[in-house]
This record gives C-alpha cells, sequence and structure tokens, in this order.
C-alpha cells in the first residue's frame, strides 16, 4: 500500500490545465521523492512566496508520505488534522479546478492513510468523498489535465476491491475499473504534461500491485532507473517489484544500491526484504539478524509474527531446533494476522511440527529464482520419505511450481493437476494456487473458457491462507479476459 500511494501523490502541477511548480517548490518536490521529507517539509514551511495551493499540496504529500513509510500510527491524528485544515480552506477558495483537484487529492491520501492503518470504514468513506470531487471536476472542467490521474488511481481502487466489499462501494455510488484507469494514467503519461514521468512510473506500479504483472513491471521501472538512477523511491519499488517476480538477485542489488544514500527516511521494511532475499537465497543464519534487526525498528505491528516465524525457520533449516522452538513460540504471541504473510505465519504455527526442511528449501529457492539450487534440492528428495499427506500434496505443488517458472507448462499442468486432486477438500492453499496457475496458463494459450473454469475454481475454495489475495488475482485475470 505503501509503495501504490508513493507514487499516487507524486505530482508535478501547472497553470491553467497542468500545475508547474516553481523552482523551490521544484526543490522541495525532488526532496520529497527521494524520501528526504524531513528537509522538504523545512524547505516549504520557510516558503511565503510560492502558490499557496502548490505548497498546500506538497506538505500533505510530505507528511502522509512519511506516515505510509514508517507506520507511525502515533503521527496519525496529527497529520490528519492538518490535511482536514487544509482541505476546509480549498472549500472555502473560489471554486475552479485547481481547488477542486487540491480537494479531491488530499482527501485520496485521508483514504490511502486509513487503509494503511486498517480502518476501513473510514477509508471507504474518504473514497467516497474523493471520488465525488474527482467526478465533478472531470465534469466541470474536462480539459484539466492532473484530474486524470487521479481519476485513474481512484477507478484501480474501486475496481480492484475484493467481491466481499463490492456491495458497500456500489451501495455509495462508486464504480470503478482498472482498464479504464488505467487508460487514463495511460492517455496522461503518453503526453506532454508536466506528469507524464510520475504517471508512466504509476503506470508500471499499477501493473504489478494490482494486475500482479511482475514482470513486466520490473522491466518498466528498470527503465525509469536509467534516467534517475539514485531516486531513492523508484529503487525501493523496484525492490518490490523484482522481488515479487522471483528475482531475490536483483531486488537485493537495488537493496545495496538504497544502502549507499542514507539521507531521508528510514526504509524499514526494506530490512524485511533483505532479510526475505537471504532466505530466499539460502543464507539463513545472515537472514537471522536482519530479521530481529526488523522486528526492534519497525514501528507497525504487521510482518512481525511472520518475522519470527520465519527466525524460527531459519533456525531449523540450520539444524539448529531449540532455538527454533524458542521463537515459533515467540511468533505465536507477537503482532497481528492483518497482512498475507501474518496470516500464513498464524496458520503454520497452529501444527506444533516444523514444516519439511528439504520442501522448504525448494520452496525459497523457487521464490526467489534460484532454480538450479531448487532443481538440486527437489532432487534429494524421495517420495518414499514424505510421510504425510500434506506434504505429499505439497511435492507435487512445488514440482509444478519450479516446473513453470523454468518454462515447462506441459509439466506444470500435469503437477498442478495433481495438486488439486491431492488437496481434496483440506484447507491448504496448494490447490487454490494450483487453480490460479492453470488459469493463467490457459489464458496465455488463448484457451478462456479453461482459464475462467480454473479462475472460478480458484475462488471457490473456502478456507485458506491466502484467500484474499488468490481471490482477488482470480477475480482480475476475469475481468481483463472480457477485453480480450
Amino acid at each position: 500500500m505503501a509503495c501504490f500511494f508513493l507514487l499516487s501523490f507524486s505530482t508535478a502541477q501547472a497553470v491553467d490545465n497542468i500545475w508547474t511548480f516553481d523552482a523551490e517548490l521544484q526543490k522541495a518536490y525532488e526532496l520529497i521523492l527521494n524520501l528526504r521529507t524531513e528537509e522538504a517539509t523545512q524547505l516549504l514551511l520557510k516558503n511565503t512566496k510560492s502558490n499557496a495551493l502548490h505548497k498546500s499540496y506538497l506538505l500533505s504529500f510530505s507528511e502522509t508520505l512519511e506516515i505510509l513509510i514508517t507506520e507511525d500510527e502515533k503521527n496519525f491524528e496529527l497529520v490528519d488534522e492538518k490535511i482536514k485544515q487544509r482541505i476546509a480552506k480549498a472549500e472555502d477558495a473560489p471554486e475552479n479546478a485547481e481547488t477542486l483537484f487540491l480537494q479531491a487529492e488530499l482527501t485520496l491520501q485521508r483514504a490511502f492513510n486509513y487503509i494503511n492503518l486498517n480502518q476501513n470504514i473510514s477509508a471507504t468513506f474518504a473514497l467516497r468523498r474523493a471520488y465525488n470531487l474527482t467526478q465533478d471536476c472531470i465534469k466541470k472542467y474536462p480539459n484539466f489535465i492532473p484530474i486524470r490521474k487521479t481519476s485513474g488511481v481512484i477507478q484501480v481502487m474501486v475496481g480492484s476491491i475484493p467481491d466481499k466489499f463490492s456491495w458497500l462501494v456500489s451501495l455509495m455510488g462508486m464504480h470503478g475499473s482498472v482498464p479504464v484507469g488505467q487508460k487514463q494514467l495511460e492517455d496522461l503519461r503518453l503526453s506532454k504534461s508536466s506528469l507524464s514521468r510520475e504517471a508512466t512510473i504509476l503506470f508500471f506500479t499499477v501493473k504489478g500491485f494490482i494486475n500482479l504483472q511482475f514482470e513486466e513491471a520490473a522491466k518498466g521501472i528498470q527503465e525509469c532507473l536509467k534516467t534517475d538512477p539514485d531516486n531513492r523511491l523508484l529503487l525501493f519499488i523496484g525492490v518490490n517489484m523484482f522481488f515479487k517476480s522471483s528475482q531475490s538477485e536483483e531486488a537485493y542489488k537495488l537493496i545495496e544500491e538504497i544502502d549507499k544514500n542514507k539521507k531521508g527516511l528510514q526504509i524499514v521494511y526494506l530490512e524485511y526484504l533483505r532479510a526475505e532475499t537471504l532466505l530466499q537465497k539460502g543464507e539463513y543464519a545472515k537472514a537471522i539478524p536482519v530479521y530481529q534487526n526488523f522486528i526492534k525498528t519497525f514501528n507497525s505491528k504487521n510482518l512481525k509474527k511472520d518475522a519470527y516465524y520465519k527466525i524460527a525457520i531459519c533456525h531449523w533449516l540450520l539444524n539448529q531446533p531449540e532455538q527454533a522452538r524458542q521463537n515459533y513460540e515467540k511468533a505465536k504471541v507477537t503482532g497481528r494476522e492483518m497482512a498475507d504473510p501474518d496470516k500464513f505465519a498464524a496458520k503454520q504455527l497452529e501444527d506444533p511440527k516444523f514444516p519439511n526442511a528439504k520442501i522448504l528449501k525448494v520452496r525459497f529457492f523457487t521464490d526467489g529464482g534460484y532454480f538450479k539450487e531448487a532443481t538440486e534440492a527437489i532432487q534429494l528428495i524421495s517420495y518414499s520419505e514424505l510421510t504425510t499427506q500434506k506434504d505429499k500434496t505439497e511435492y507435487a505443488y512445488r514440482k509444478g511450481r519450479l516446473a513453470y517458472k523454468m518454462g515447462d507448462t506441459n509439466a506444470a499442468k500435469t503437477f498442478y493437476q495433481q495438486t488439486i486432486e491431492m488437496t481434496g477438500t483440506n484447507p491448504w492453499y496448494f490447490a487454490p494456487n494450483a487453480a490460479l496457475q492453470l488459469g493463467y496458463i490457459a489464458q496465455s494459450e488463448k484457451d478462456y473458457g479453461n482459464a475462467k473454469k480454473f479462475f472460478e475454481k480458484a475462488m471457490s475454495y473456502k478456507r485458506h491462507e491466502y484467500k484474499s489475495s488468490i481471490d482477488t488475482k482470480a477475480k482480475a485475470a476475469l475481468k481483463a479476459q472480457k477485453s480480450f
């Protein structure tokens, strides 16, 4: 969510139909984009000559960015009150495209803050207000270019809301479409607007985090880095895209690039990603202190359950059962179950036994893109040594994952089908994700009938730890298929 916000509000605006920052505001803007928000805020507070609307926007952008990066819940109420005051000033000003745009943008910032703090009802009302302001601005000032970015973001957000909440947004009069939102961003990024660079970055961010086309998104961000190689925001988003597209080695290189420039906000979440890449690479001893540092320094409760669970797993894979058990128990009583990794960890922690170490290695190597190591690891597993139905099922699933990642779709389809058959009614995520992957394969082969069948099957499973994310992916794939 933080990554999605960062680019949603990285805007420069211009006189008439496109806001353009003056030299002083541009300097503050560049600092914000490099996550040097404290310096930017100081510069903005000293500035008494620049456009008040531009300054108001950048102050809110800087403050909200700090909350989303640091997840500082204590500072939220103070920042929220400041944003409310700025919205009120824009409401009191004579109405024009700029004041409507500012109201919509700042209200959307509030929505992002609420979402990040799991205040979903408040987030929905803020999103509805931003939606209405955006629609009003488009209707009255259709040639005002910046509102296309705002509208594009909201279209994508509303269009990707999970089915269980879709009734609520419809009831509140909101309608969204991911393709429509992407088209608006595409129009903007191909225009001569000063927002075109930001729209390009946002376009690829949506492609990754919303459409889940992480590999394409990673390539897009990589192109952006060629012209702006030191931008910490771009680097941070690039880390996420490479990590999500099973390119942990590339993700780690970008982490090292961020390490070279410590000015600005400390991105503690980056430590979690650093530990994850080390785990996937098989460097378990190195990953442990990085997870520990993340737990110590991260303000939020999110991901801490998973971090302790991963520390336990690292010790388990290092053949250190006592330390593994200690951290296993810590994980049970730490953090909360809001983020998917924490939900997954909580599910695993229900089993007093540790997972099969050999299968774990295959999983992490595959997820990180270390396919040679994954192949070697899976060859060390004898089917006869797998004593539980869950291990046998996961073995088939991991073989399917590895085959697919290595381009052998025929083998992948065979193993994924086996996974579905072997899972039966058990509440494991192997079958729903296998069905999802079979849907993607069928879609790539233009077998849209089977693709629809598999996506619907993926959503049919009622109880598993990745229910929300798998359903969202299947829903997005089905929506995209309608445009083929």
